[in-house]
């Protein structure tokens, strides 16, 4: 499945605005404005809260955590010390963690899992707000790629706030 995440441009947290490839509204990211690290809440079109990001303040580096249901459902975390590359670990309950990959401008990524790729994301370099273009496979978790899409964008971008 194909999506568009676009980053509202004047809000007052963290927000975004997922569409499908048809560009139908599909998915909302409402960032928590006044909190103590980014806490975000990813929601269908009615509300519904579908999972809670949330940052791990005291941590090396940044880590974020992605909760469904109040459980603990993903810990995605940004390695220190790659070169030329940014590099990212989805820690998820079991044997299915996926890796994020991008280039050295943080502007592309690629989603995988024991070596096989899952997801492609591409940011618009022309763009007033941060605008990406996210390519999942079919039997993927979207929200999942989705919402760590989101972490890696803040957790690259954390100076623009």
């Amino acid at each position: 499945m194909r999506y568009v995440m676009k980053q509202r441009l004047f809000s007052w947290g963290d927000d975004f605005f997922i569409k499908d490839e048809d560009g139908s509204d599909v998915f909302f990211v409402d960032g928590k404005a006044f909190s103590f690290g980014d806490q975000l809440s990813f929601q269908d079109l009615r509300g519904n809260e579908l999972a809670f990001i949330k940052q791990k303040v005291l941590s090396w580096g940044p880590t974020y955590e992605i909760y469904k249901s109040d459980q603990l459902y993903a810990l995605v975390k940004k390695e220190l010390f790659t070169f030329f590359k940014c590099k990212f670990t989805v820690d998820v309950p079991g044997p299915d963690d996926l890796e994020a990959e991008g280039d050295f401008l943080d502007h592309e990524y690629a989603f995988s899992r024991d070596g096989n790729t899952v997801a492609a994301v591409s940011k618009e370099w022309f763009s007033w707000s941060d605008t990406y273009g996210v390519d999942i496979a079919t039997q993927e978790d979207d929200v999942l790629i989705l919402a760590s899409t989101v972490v890696i964008d803040m957790a690259c971008h954390a100076d623009k706030k």
